[in-house]
């Protein structure tokens, strides 16, 4: 559920950026996208390492999660001609996907990532731990919100 949230969430955005015409769209959303893959692939590589799936399977993931970049901006590209980035049914349609993505995406990060990882036994006796992660969370939420605000 993870990894297809994050692909089709990765295809939407750089969809809308490969069809973009505007440089300061695309300046924004190409240093946003960096932060965004970088973060995103860190906590897939993690989950992807433990979980007990085949190799064979973890390879198809990784391939998966590495090729959507490149296949939405090259779709983005080729729609170019027919894609209005102002087109009202095309905002509500990214709208909607983007917000339900977003949930689905939210409610992984925080029951199967975190919550994995916040109620294990090394985390629950290690008050210190507790303390640091919990300023990192805080921390790594500002500043993909001001990610968001800024892109």
């Amino acid at each position: 559920l993870l990894e297809f949230g994050i692909v089709v969430h990765s295809v939407v955005i750089v969809l809308g950026m490969g069809a973009s015409q505007n440089p300061c769209t695309i300046r924004s959303l190409v240093a946003a996208l960096c932060f965004h893959q970088l973060f995103e692939g860190m906590g897939l590589g993690g989950s992807i390492l433990q979980a007990e799936y085949a190799t064979t399977m973890k390879a198809i993931m990784v391939f998966f999660f590495a090729v959507t970049t490149p296949f939405g901006i090259a779709s983005g590209i080729g729609l170019s001609n027919v894609y209005s980035e102002s087109s009202p049914t095309v905002l509500i349609v990214v709208g909607i996907l983007n917000a339900a993505l977003a949930g689905l995406l939210n409610y992984m990060a925080l029951v199967d990532l975190l919550a994995s990882d916040f109620m294990g036994p090394r985390f629950q006796s290690n008050p210190k731990l507790q303390g640091f992660a919990y300023v990192a969370v805080l921390l790594g939420a500002g500043g993909m919100s001001l990610l968001a605000k800024w892109a």
